[in-house]
């Protein structure tokens, strides 16, 4: 007979709607909010950083390994309950990706509010309101970038003619802006800018990685799996009428449409051996944000029920990168990425969000954030290149892509 002792994990429901992002402290915040809805949580129970190409197999291992530390008394149920394990995977199996418990977790969706805490202590009593320094009213300094605006371009110029070659059929390449503070960054004021201007996207932070992200890469919820895939954008200018007739260009454009079908068309590659049936839309629709539309196309399966056990990390494993972050075909893209771009990208677009004990989960690509290392924070912007691409035209979209995480930190 083991004598092993097991650490008590418990999950209530609480009364009331929560603002979920009201109640974060300043020490390790964690977070996956849309809408008011989703789940925050700190105090760090146990972490882990993995990497290498096996890095979601090694986080699966380690997290059932955790797992079997517990005894749940789970009085809520459902997705989000009980144990719940915050990831943020790198975008090359060389970078880490960092794995969080949190000791407590506060989760709400529709009409329901619940509280998951670690250890054998009474409920835990929480407290709203923060109190943090708005970061725009700190000193900023020294902005830097791995590479100027024209090296970018002519990066950009150099991925065209690969693809022009045959070389493949799309790229993405990114680019980055580092700015230093007088103090160190708090991620709170960010999380709450984000969600207030763009409340359809999903509002993230996980060891410091912070941002919103238009583009849910997957959610397993009770054997159904979903994609939001993105690829094709436009700026917008403020003005409705013409913001109304752009929308109208992006959902023609052959450039853009082409772009979105490589996407798509991974995605929906990657998790046709999990399923039994998946929904593909025949044409995209035009996702509204505040400062730019994108082509996006929700894509939905039905994982086999004859299937030995299909978990979050499983089709992680499949869907990343997909062509919205890469491109296509997949080697040839990650290959040139590699070679041309010339920075590591971390955890930039690379998956982001929670894993619960069932191995359920919604998982977003990393973008429109950035990583806060003590008084410096570098953000991100990335762009699909194909045949059509004009290197002056992306280089605009990655300024219109920095413009949320700019504003959540000066403005």
């Amino acid at each position: 007979m083991s004598n092993k002792v097991l650490t008590p994990i418990t999950t209530v429901r609480l009364g009331d709607h929560l603002p979920l992002l009201e109640l974060l402290p300043d020490s390790n915040p964690l977070a996956w909010v849309r809408g008011g809805e989703g789940l925050v949580g700190w105090g760090v129970y146990a972490t882990k950083t993995v990497t290498g190409p096996n890095r979601f197999a090694e986080a699966r291992a380690w997290w059932e390994k955790q797992l079997e530390n517990f005894v749940v008394t789970n009085s809520v149920h459902g997705s989000g309950t009980g144990p719940v394990l915050f990831t943020s995977f790198s975008f090359s199996p060389n970078d880490e990706s960092v794995l969080v418990i949190p000791n407590i977790v506060v989760g709400s969706k529709k009409d329901k509010s619940w509280i998951t805490w670690i250890g054998s202590g009474q409920q835990p009593i929480l407290n709203s309101s923060p109190d943090f320094v708005e970061n725009a009213q700190m000193q900023w300094s020294n902005q830097s970038e791995s590479a100027s605006e024209s090296e970018w371009k002519e990066k950009v110029s150099t991925a065209v003619g690969r693809i022009k070659d045959g070389s493949l059929a799309k790229v993405v390449l990114a680019r980055d802006l580092i700015f230093s503070s007088s103090k160190d960054i708090d991620s709170r004021p960010i999380l709450h800018k984000l969600a207030s201007h763009y409340p359809t996207t999903w509002t993230y932070c996980v060891d410091g990685f912070v941002g919103a992200t238009p583009e849910l890469l997957l959610r397993l919820s009770r054997g159904m799996l979903t994609s939001r895939v993105l690829a094709g954008t436009i700026s917008k200018t403020g003005d409705d009428s013409k913001d109304l007739a752009l929308a109208a260009s992006l959902a023609r454009s052959s450039k853009d449409l082409a772009e979105h079908e490589y996407a798509v068309r991974s995605v929906a590659e990657a998790i046709e051996p999990f399923c039994t049936s998946i929904n593909v839309p025949d044409s995209p629709f035009v996702l509204h944000l505040a400062n730019v539309m994108h082509l996006a196309t929700d894509v939905t399966g039905a994982i086999a029920e004859t299937l030995a056990h299909v978990d979050a990390f499983t089709v992680l494993e499949q869907l990343h990168p997909s062509a919205a972050v890469c491109g296509t075909p997949r080697p040839a893209a990650a290959e040139l990425i590699t070679e041309i771009e010339g920075m590591s990208r971390g955890r930039y677009a690379g998956p982001i969000g929670w894993i619960d004990a069932a191995g359920d989960g919604e998982l977003g690509i990393a973008l429109r954030g950035g990583e806060i290392k003590g008084n410096t924070i570098r953000i991100f912007a990335g762009c699909g290149i194909v045949e059509e691409s004009d290197p002056d035209v992306e280089l605009a979209e990655t300024k219109a892509k920095f413009a949320p995480m700019r504003a959540a930190l000066l403005d």
